[in-house]
């Protein structure tokens, strides 16, 4: 049979699916239309300001604090290069690294270079805040170790870029340049220069005093940054930094190391609290050396005492004992009371209001001058001297305050340093019974050692008193010297009675009879005061122990150095000034007239009678 014809299919119209289609591409084109308007137009700030947020960088561009130097340029606090490692959390999230365990890769390979925890920089890198993204990884570290941390980065960078599976998970993390501050001497004057906190400001002495000359000003870059480097063509704005001053003290560094030698050698032979010596310049009232035993090293606090930390030459106040015994001999020689050659009978007890006042040895009656109750250091003597210098003894104790007070004693040095002590004088009308005949021999009333330097520097300059000065003047970035001002001078006693004194201090030291005899320095005519005070312990409040001391100058007849040293409560060996001090004055006396290149006067020592035929 004949095949049925085939039926004819008969296609839909396409205009309909056209239009479908079309719709569909309306609406989409319509979408991104509104979404590009939204993103360009109506929301354009916004997404802008994302955008500079996650582009751009803000660094703190430190500035280079400036350097510390003795008299000679000789370097004491410097500062070198080093950098602070940050990172931005924000950049170790999943959404960032596609990966959940970022902050932990990060961790393991920052832990050995940082010489840190490892599970507590991913805590660090995986902060609370969500929304923080800046964070301090550790301070101050070497370039090494920051390029280091870059060439991982590098070789992290390089591999993600040829294999799509590795992440560089360190693209969070940057270097804020920094600067770390280095002591070339190690404990070398630390007590004078302080140290430099974590935070990079001034902690304690000069640095802490000085801190806004040393430090400059911070400055501040902005740049594009993409995966953690900057971007170089996308410009960057600068406000560079003001270097901090650099600043030059009157510090000698060979004379401050002999010092600090001695007394910290001492210290530890005696097996004492601790002890202070202080070298000044005495035409100038500068201070040559500052040292203090023990001490600490700036620049290694986490390993320092805190007990040590400090200035105790200036910050530690006890009573000084027979070297005060000058001021009052300097009183009754201003006043005309008596005169170097004056007889004076001293008995083995001297009763005076409520008290029987001895010497520091029994002793028969001794005749002495006043020359000789000063070489001989008797406590009676002094008081009996010191009575002449009013008609009543309320009297005397006005005129002797007066005295106290212009060489310095109850008022501060005017250096301003942090914690200084100005001591403790009461005035004259609130002395005690006993203090009315214990501060003309120096008990009852307190120094530090600055202040008891000073007062043999003021003897040894004719009288007048020189403000005692540290810092010689700054050196701005631009190279200029800014000498310090001029210290203040002020007229204590004449110049003849400062002769006088200076001629009954050589009899301490070059006399059979003084106290000062290891003070001897061959060649050299020395002037100098021995002291052993009775010492008020600062954790009771209660005397126990000894203040050992000596004070002096040379060479006695054209004085150009003034040497103080003091040791607290030695409990092994002896205990007297002359004996334990004594000895350091010479060392350190002899070092610095031959760095200063003093050379003797050659003449004749003074020889002034101590004792009296009756």
């Amino acid at each position: 049979p004949p095949r049925p014809a085939p039926r004819a299919f008969r296609l839909g119209s396409p205009r309909p699916r056209l239009r479908m289609i079309g719709l569909a591409l309306t609406l989409v084109l319509v979408a991104f239309v509104v979404r590009l308007l939204q993103v360009q137009a109506v929301d354009a700030g916004t997404y802008s300001a994302k955008a500079e947020q996650n582009r751009y960088v803000v660094h703190t561009l430190p500035a280079e604090r400036g350097g510390i130097t003795d008299r000679n340029g000789v370097a004491l606090a410097t500062t070198v290069d080093s950098y602070d490692i940050t990172a931005d959390p924000t950049m170790f999230t999943r959404e960032q690294l596609e990966v959940d365990d970022g902050p932990e890769q990060a961790a393991a390979l920052l832990a050995p270079i940082l010489g840190q925890d490892q599970a507590h920089l991913a805590d660090v890198l995986r902060p609370k805040n969500k929304k923080l993204r800046y964070v301090r990884l550790a301070r101050r570290q070497t370039p090494q170790v920051w390029n280091q941390i870059k060439d991982l980065k590098t070789a992290l960078t390089t591999k993600s870029e040829t294999d799509k599976s590795a992440v560089n998970v360190l693209a969070g993390v940057f270097a804020d340049p920094s600067s770390k501050r280095v002591y070339p001497g190690g404990d070398l004057a630390a007590g004078v220069l302080g140290w430099v906190g974590a935070d990079g400001k001034g902690g304690g002495g000069l640095e802490r005093k000085l801190d806004k000359t040393l430090a400059g000003e911070d400055g501040k870059i902005r740049y594009a940054q993409s995966g953690g480097r900057q971007v170089p063509t996308a410009g960057s704005t600068e406000t560079p930094a003001v270097p901090g001053s650099d600043v030059e003290l009157t510090i000698d560094r060979d004379i401050q190391w002999a010092a600090q030698h001695a007394i910290s050698e001492q210290v530890e032979k005696s097996k004492a609290d601790g002890g202070y010596v202080i070298v000044q310049d005495t035409q100038t009232g500068e201070i040559l050396a500052m040292a203090n035993a023990p001490g600490f090293d700036p620049g290694d606090l986490a390993h320092a005492d805190p007990d040590a930390l400090g200035n105790a030459a200036l910050q530690d106040a006890f009573e000084p004992g027979s070297t005060a015994k000058v001021l009052s001999m300097a009183a009754v020689l201003e006043e005309n009371a008596a005169t170097p050659g004056t007889h004076i009978t001293v008995p083995n007890r001297l009763k005076r209001g409520d008290r029987l006042f001895k010497d520091d040895i029994d002793h028969p009656t001794w005749y002495l001058t006043l020359n000789g109750v000063l070489a001989k250091s008797s406590n009676i003597g002094t008081i009996m001297a010191t009575g002449e210098l009013g008609k009543t003894q309320a009297e005397a104790n006005k005129v002797l305050y007066s005295y106290l007070r212009k060489f310095g004693l109850g008022g501060y040095s005017g250096l301003g340093f942090p914690g200084e002590t100005k001591g403790i004088l009461a005035p004259p009308d609130q002395w005690s019974t006993s203090q009315q005949y214990t501060i003309p021999f120096g008990q009852g009333v307190s120094v530090n050692a600055l202040q008891a330097a000073s007062i043999y520097s003021t003897v040894a300059n004719g009288g007048v008193r020189i403000e005692p000065t540290l810092v010689r003047g700054t050196r701005g970035a631009d190279g200029r010297f800014t000498s310090a001002p001029e210290p203040k001078k002020t007229r204590v006693t004449s110049e003849k009675t400062a002769k006088t004194l200076a001629r009954m201090l050589e009899s301490v030291v070059d006399d059979e009879e003084g106290t000062g005899n290891k003070a001897r320095i061959p060649g050299y005519r020395v002037a100098g005061k021995t002291g052993t005070a009775n010492r008020v312990d600062p954790a009771t409040g209660k005397y126990h122990g000894y203040t050992s001391s000596f004070a002096g100058f040379a060479p006695a007849d054209k004085p150009r150095v003034t040497v103080y040293c003091a040791i607290q409560n030695a409990t092994e060996g002896s205990y007297f000034g002359g004996q334990i001090c004594g000895p350091i004055y010479k060392q350190v006396m002899e070092f610095a007239l031959k760095t200063l290149q003093v050379p003797p006067t050659g003449a004749d020592p003074a020889n002034l009678p101590v004792t009296f035929k009756p």
